[in-house]
Order: structure tokens, then C-alpha cells, then sequence
């Protein structure tokens, strides 16, 4: 088979109203700080159904204040998945606390609440449920975990906007307190860069606003005036201390833009993973991930997971025979408890089994809305030829 076409794990959509959206902020006055970014949020939070949202620089920038606006420090501790990106993880470690794993169940690839409950201690102040390729942890499950031990629950759904759970949206924060998206290219939408938090909790959402930006207020009915300064126009106070973490407006534009596009995008993913499931459904080689009954994917990843005792190459072999017909994949994720910086904390190979294996046989498959019926086709013959 010669090399036909170059397919990556993931890339974003733009289209002419993306392009037109974003040309119009340009040629306004505000190119941050301005309207576009509270629209934006207002649209985030009318999706979901939470109360409030803040946009912010990225996704870690959300789990990051997450954090600071629930005072996490040293001897706290926070439990999340092992089979995520590093900063579910970091996050905690910015604010001095302790991270501690809860392995995964390997059909889904999400957090165990079972495993979850088994690590919590009287130190454990929150639970980072890691919504895995788009689809919804157990919340119900973790969310009776949590008020059992009265601890605080964070939904990371970087993976996961426009996800259902129990026929709610993701990010409803229904059984949550804080739920954080993430809006970088190979997302579901994208700002570019980008994240948001979601709350019902208004005290959180007054916190979040306040560490957004440098700790600063210029709402008078916050000032504390502790000087007796005179408050003018030009007034501001800074009350902690906080970080700048905004968006701007001209990746809010893009957001909005994004949004009203945001179910196509997710029903033409899904369309996606069928004709995957479809075409690698009675192989021993491959198998899939399953789908739980309580909700609806937002299928941010398609991972394939490959038995190699039952073909003739290594993991590496495969990558490299792939590439070279054009699929430039990926793996989600190295364990973070696998990471170099993590072993000072005394993680090692073997404390967290599923999630170790689970990475040993995963690579991540070309999803995104561009690809045509005729690419998956061709992608599963070049997988089905080439990882053999």
C-alpha cells in the first residue's frame, strides 16, 4: 500500500465564520479585556447549565486556580487518575500539596471510584475525576464517595465539552463542585489556546475571578479601601494573591464561533468512533474502549488498544511503520507516576497496574471532523496491513 495521504491524532476545525469572528475583534477596539470574553462565558455556562464560568489561558491556568480558590497547601491531599495529562496532577503540586493516584478501570480507561475510595484519608481535601477521551466518569458513584468523607470534587473535562452525564452536560457541575475545560487546537472546540472553570458555588466564582487577574477588583462594592486612598475612576485594589491567567477576546471570538458549531463537531466524532468500532470489532488484535450507560461521549480520542503477543512487532515497530504510511499518531498517556519528576515522591513501575498496562497497548487514532468516511477507511486498512 503506497502512502495516500497524511493523517494526525488530532487537529482543529476552522471554518469562514471561525476566520470572520475573529477578524472582526481585530478590527475593533478591544483586543483584550472586552466584551467578547464575558459572551463567551455566559455561552460556556448557558451550554452546561452552571451558573457561572471563567475563561482563562489554558487548561492547566483552570485547574490551577481551581485549586487556589479552594485554598489547597501543604498536607492536603488530592487524589486523580494516574492515565491523564501531567497537569491534573501538577496542579496540586503548585499549591504545595500532596498528589495521590487512584488506578483506572481498564475497559474505559476512567478513575475506579472504587480505588478512589480506598486512598481517601482524613488529609484528603479533593477528587480529580479525569473524564478519559470524553467520556464521563462515574460521578454519581464519586460524588456519594465524597460527601460520605465531606470532600470537594473537581470534574477534569478537558476532554470532555459537550459530553453528557445522566442527561445532563458536562460541566453542569451537577455532582461537582468545579468542572474545567480545555480549548487547545486538538480539542473538541478550540480558542487556540484556552480553558474555562464552571461553578454553581458563587463564592468560588468571585475567588476565580479575583485570582484571574493578578488578585485585582475594580468592583467597588468588593473595595476594602484599607488606606482611606481616595476611590476615583482610576481606582483598583489588589486583595490576594493572584495570577494572569485571562483570555483574550480575540481567542473568545474564536470560542463563540467555535460553540455554535459544537454539537456537528461532536455528532461527526461520534460517526467517527462507529466506523472505528465497526472496523476493528472482531480482530483479537485490537479492542475498544467500552461505553457506560449513564451517559454520552464527546469523543475527544479514539484509543486503540492493540495485544502485541498477538502480532509480530513492538510497540515502537508499529509507531514507526504507521508514520511511514502517514499516520502520525499518539499515546494517551505515559502514567504521570511513571514521570521522572514524580519518582522523588516515591512512585515507581508497578504501583498503579491497569493504568501501566493500559498505556503499554494504547495509541490514540485520527478523530477530528475533517476526516471523510473514505480517510477511516483507509486508516483501519493501514492500521490492519502495517501493525502486524
Amino acid at each position: 500500500m503506497k502512502k495516500s495521504k497524511d493523517y494526525y491524532y488530532g487537529r482543529q476545525t476552522i471554518s469562514k465564520s471561525d476566520t470572520s469572528s475573529v477578524l472582526k475583534v481585530l478590527q475593533s477596539p478591544f483586543l483584550t479585556q472586552g466584551p467578547e470574553v464575558k459572551k463567551f462565558e455566559d455561552e460556556i455556562a448557558n451550554f452546561t447549565k452552571a451558573k457561572y464560568a471563567v475563561a482563562v489561558s489554558n487548561g492547566t491556568a483552570a485547574l490551577h486556580l481551581a485549586m487556589l480558590a479552594l485554598d489547597i497547601a501543604l498536607s492536603d491531599e488530592v487524589i486523580t487518575s494516574p492515565l491523564t495529562f501531567a497537569a491534573s496532577a501538577n496542579c496540586v503540586l503548585y499549591c504545595g500539596g500532596k498528589v495521590v493516584f487512584a488506578d483506572i478501570d481498564p475497559k474505559t480507561g476512567l478513575i475506579d471510584p472504587v480505588e478512589i475510595e480506598k486512598k481517601i484519608t482524613r488529609n484528603t481535601k479533593v477528587i480529580i475525576p479525569v473524564h478519559y477521551a470524553g467520556q464521563s466518569c462515574d460521578m454519581e458513584t464519586i460524588s456519594k464517595i465524597a460527601k460520605k468523607y465531606k470532600v470537594i470534587v473537581i470534574e477534569d473535562a478537558a476532554h470532555a465539552i459537550g459530553s453528557e452525564h445522566q442527561k445532563s452536560k458536562v460541566g453542569s457541575c451537577q455532582y461537582s463542585d468545579m468542572a474545567i475545560f480545555s480549548f487547545h487546537p486538538v480539542k473538541t472546540i478550540t480558542t487556540g489556546e484556552g480553558g474555562a472553570i464552571t461553578t454553581n458555588d458563587e463564592s468560588l466564582y468571585k475567588k476565580l475571578l479575583l485570582l484571574r487577574t493578578h488578585g485585582i477588583t475594580k468592583e467597588k462594592q468588593d473595595f476594602k479601601n484599607p488606606h482611606n486612598l481616595e476611590v476615583g475612576p482610576w481606582y483598583y485594589e489588589m486583595q490576594t494573591l493572584g495570577f494572569n491567567y485571562r483570555l483574550t477576546d480575540i481567542q473568545a471570538s474564536l470560542g463563540l464561533s467555535q460553540m455554535k458549531q459544537l454539537e456537528s463537531f461532536v455528532k461527526k466524532r461520534r460517526e467517527i468512533v462507529e466506523m472505528y468500532k465497526k472496523g476493528f470489532s472482531k480482530d483479537v488484535r485490537f479492542a475498544v474502549l467500552s461505553e457506560e450507560s449513564y451517559g454520552i461521549p464527546a469523543y475527544h480520542l479514539f484509543p486503540l488498544l492493540i495485544d502485541f503477543s498477538k502480532i509480530n512487532k513492538t510497540k515502537t515497530e508499529v509507531f514507526k511503520a504507521l508514520e511511514s504510511k502517514g499516520l502520525h499518531l499518539q499515546v494517551h498517556y505515559i502514567p504521570v507516576h511513571l514521570q521522572p519528576y514524580y519518582k522523588q515522591f516515591g512512585f515507581k513501575l508497578g504501583d498503579f497496574p491497569k493504568a501501566e498496562k493500559f498505556y503499554q497497548s494504547e495509541i490514540s487514532l485520527p478523530l477530528y471532523p475533517s476526516l471523510t468516511m473514505d480517510d477511516i477507511k483507509d486508516i483501519i486498512k493501514i492500521i490492519k496491513t502495517y501493525a502486524v
